[in-house]
């Protein structure tokens, strides 16, 4: 099923308005809450499950999804259209959080970011080679979970002190033990197989405290995918990320020795709930040097994170300042203290 979102005036497409958080015509200028907006002034039209093909109710085109797409737009009209039976039963996700960044403000601040590069090449911080921006509701899985931590460690504490003609070190060895039992809440990992797993995490954090129950008409004008993997199979990802957390937390708890060295420790970590989401993310395409660099922003917060192309030139030339500079200090000291360093 195709959702079409028309507007009672004009019967043009509306989308969803990050600013205004409305369903907004860019034609008339209506704008309709998403709670209120009346369900029977939605078209629909059928189609086979999974498939891969719609025609656009705007134009008539066929237009080509494939089986994860969950929202998309006509690339000859521009029409959004959400995929309603993909987003039921077991594909329905929980919550939502709607993007709060425009295309436009999302444009500007990569941009910025750009040119904002100290050791990137001068024609990348131009920021004039962004090929496309796309709104996209990433599926992620959401953890709550408890992990009990248990540590047996030998901790030592050195102190050294002169008698006499000697120098005296002495080691005192003692027995750690830590067991800790830790609940984390809403631990995100990204569910889609096409996107990079490295930059999905970097984008954290989200407010979560913005989450929204799930409607349709969030999605509308913004491309959306629907989850590859399920809870289960993620969770031996999301437990590897949880045991970062829980060694940070542990060694935290052992302090005032000298060296502490681990003789066990074992950790349980299991899932109290899990919950599927979908999270805003602006990807930019950039192309620089025949070849295309891809970037996301968090659509909630601005955080932008990639990998941009480094200048080698920039990069021997601000190692050769920091090494000059070193060299001329080590030449002042020289001849503060009557040396002939040079």
């Amino acid at each position: 099923m195709l959702l079409h979102y028309k507007c009672p005036n004009c019967g043009d497409d509306m989308a969803f308005d990050s600013e205004s958080g409305k369903l907004f015509c860019h034609s008339c200028g209506r704008k309709d809450t998403i709670d209120q907006f009346n369900e029977d002034l939605i078209e629909t039209t059928f189609e086979e499950n999974e498939a891969k093909e719609y025609q656009c109710e705007n134009c008539g085109a066929i237009v080509i999804t494939d089986a994860d797409t969950t929202a998309t737009s006509c690339s000859f009209c521009g029409a959004g259209v959400v995929l309603a039976d993909r987003l039921s039963g077991e594909l329905a996700p929980a919550k939502v959080i709607p993007f709060t960044i425009s295309k436009e403000e999302a444009t500007e601040a990569f941009k910025k970011w750009c040119k904002n590069g100290l050791l990137t090449p001068k024609g990348f911080m131009n920021a004039n080679r962004i090929k496309e921006v796309t709104g996209m509701y990433v599926p992620f899985w959401m953890y709550d979970l408890n992990s009990q931590a248990e540590v047996h460690a030998t901790g030592t504490k050195v102190r050294t002190y002169t008698q006499g003609d000697y120098i005296y070190t002495e080691t005192k060895y003692y027995d750690v033990y830590r067991a800790v039992d830790l609940n984390y809440e809403k631990v995100p990992v990204d569910a889609s197989e096409k996107l990079n797993d490295e930059l999905m995490d970097k984008l954290e954090p989200f407010d979560y405290s913005e989450l929204k129950e799930f409607k349709t008409p969030y999605l509308a004008g913004y491309l959306a995918e629907k989850y590859n993997y399920t809870d289960e199979e993620l969770l031996s990802r999301v437990k590897t990320r949880i045991d970062g957390f829980v060694e940070s937390y542990v060694r935290s708890t052992i302090s005032g020795y000298s060296t502490v060295q681990y003789k066990d420790k074992h950790v349980h970590t299991q899932k109290r709930r899990s919950m599927y989401v979908l999270l805003p993310v602006w990807l930019v395409y950039y192309d620089y040097n025949k070849q295309e660099h891809t970037f996301a922003m968090n659509g909630q917060t601005g955080k932008i994170v990639g990998k941009p192309p480094l200048s080698y030139g920039k990069i021997t030339a601000w190692f050769s300042s920091i090494a000059g500079g070193v060299l001329l200090t080590l030449k002042l000291v020289s001849l503060m203290l009557g040396g002939g360093f040079w």
